[in-house]
């Protein structure tokens, strides 16, 4: 994993830096995003690793799938990555351009799992306390997972914030071996 960070942190840096020139980095988001789940397709992903597939015919179908919006500049990023055998990078490269856009405009990324869904006032409020924990502006996800059993994991960046009843008897368990 942390190679993966290492080979795609100069990609996503230059990626970031032109799309801060252009001041398009909304445009830039989608246009990874779009690159991102193109190559993650298992059809795409099996081409990628074909060593008897060309990496410019490689190259040719991701630009071709992602349609006009890509733009020249997005058309070239794919050309460079394929050149270099490093399409694969594109899920890891759009992880950290995100961050780094949440970074430029002050907003956290958030994730809020919890055992049950959660209503909208509930979300809002987690939101606010996040916003004032942290004095920044906050995005969320929320997803659902029963293990948790009750409460919510919120995890922003490398924090965890863990009230779950699942990570409390985890806590007991272990503080009862020691």
């Amino acid at each position: 994993m942390s190679e993966l960070s290492t080979l795609a942190r100069p990609y996503a840096e230059a990626v970031f830096r032109t799309a801060q020139a252009e001041n398009d980095l909304a445009g830039w988001s989608q246009r990874i995003a779009t690159l991102a789940t193109i190559v993650s397709d298992p059809q795409v992903a099996a081409l990628i690793a074909d060593p008897a597939v060309p990496a410019e015919r490689v190259a040719d179908l991701v630009i071709e799938v992602a349609g006009a919006e890509l733009g020249e500049r997005g058309a070239n990023l794919v050309k460079v990555l394929a050149e270099n055998d490093r399409l694969t990078l594109l899920p890891e490269i759009r992880a950290q351009f995100e961050a780094l856009k949440a970074d430029a405009e002050g907003t956290l990324e958030a994730t809020i799992t919890s055992a049950q869904p959660l209503t909208q006032a509930q979300i809002d409020d987690l939101v606010a306390g996040l916003r004032a924990r942290f004095n920044r502006a906050v995005n969320v996800q929320v997803a659902v997972d029963p293990e948790l059993i009750g409460g919510a994991v919120i995890a922003i960046g490398d924090q965890v914030i863990d009230g779950s009843v699942k990570g409390r008897l985890q806590k007991m368990a272990f503080t009862l071996q020691g």
